[in-house]
């Protein structure tokens, strides 16, 4: 609840799961929002490589590097104070060697104070979890559409949809939850699929794009405000218009200073 100081950890959203209370997780990149995000009372904060669209302008995640990552999860870190606080591991940062993915991922922690780190995939990267979670590092994972495989997936689509890739999907889930995942992402997955994974898991599932069955559901704090307006997925339910707002907000600052009229009196200092 917001204004509650008791800190969410990985074992509170195993609790939530088994008490049937709906997990609320949204992104964040800066220690503003990060601040406005854990007052509004989310209970996860991913700082996800979905930054290297939503502020670098790039058309796909697979571009963003450690550093960056470390960089933004620092300074969201320093405005969070009760949210579990996971970060998103990039691109080629994992999959090449399991003694990458501990190095990296252990470095990931060790810098910015995150809790958790979140890795895309299934059955390939079982071996890393388990090797991840065997040195205490916490995992968060996720399946159905991974960003990291865009091309190889033919773009954002739906995943699960034809028999032999669902069955697949519930195979992955269960041996993820196997090696020691806390949660677990559920990213354009059909809706009766969601659900099923998310009855016969023992962890936590987060839904975006992936019906109401799951156990919480996450988005991409700038498409829920309305700041990313050319981002329009199905999916997507918009909480605020801010892009509107802000447009409205520097044309009357514009406006009052070609009149003449900023800064006037009131915000000027008399000697």
């Amino acid at each position: 609840m917001p204004g509650d100081a008791t800190r969410v950890t990985t074992r509170t959203l195993s609790e939530m799961k088994r008490g049937g209370r709906r997990i609320v997780a949204l992104t964040a990149y800066d220690a503003l929002f990060g601040r406005l995000v854990d007052e509004g009372g989310v209970d996860i904060i991913l700082v996800g490589d979905s930054v290297n669209t939503v502020l670098c302008g790039q058309s796909t995640t697979l571009s963003a590097t450690l550093e960056q990552m470390i960089y933004h999860t620092r300074i969201v870190r320093a405005g969070v104070e009760r949210a579990l606080l996971v970060i998103d591991l990039p691109f080629l940062t994992y999959q090449v060697s399991v003694e990458d993915a501990k190095r990296n991922a252990g470095r990931a922690l060790q810098v910015t104070g995150a809790e958790a780190v979140k890795l895309e995939g299934g059955a390939p990267i079982v071996p890393t979890v388990h090797a991840l979670v065997e040195i205490g590092i916490p995992v968060m994972g996720h399946l159905g559409f991974t960003p990291q495989s865009v091309h190889a997936l033919g773009g954002a689509r739906v995943q699960g949809r034809e028999a032999g890739a669902a069955e697949r999907l519930v195979r992955d889930a269960h041996a993820l939850a196997d090696a020691g995942v806390f949660a677990l992402v559920l990213e354009l997955v059909p809706a009766p699929l969601a659900e099923r994974v998310t009855a016969e898991v023992p962890i936590p599932t987060i839904g975006i794009g992936s019906g109401p069955g799951c156990d919480g559901q996450v988005l991409v704090l700038h498409d829920m405000l309305g700041l990313n307006e050319r981002f329009k997925p199905k999916f997507l339910k918009r909480y605020a218009n801010l892009a509107d707002e802000v447009r409205a907000a520097v044309r009357a600052f514009a406006d009052d200073v070609r009149e003449g009229h900023y800064p006037d009196a009131e915000h000027s200092f008399r000697a």
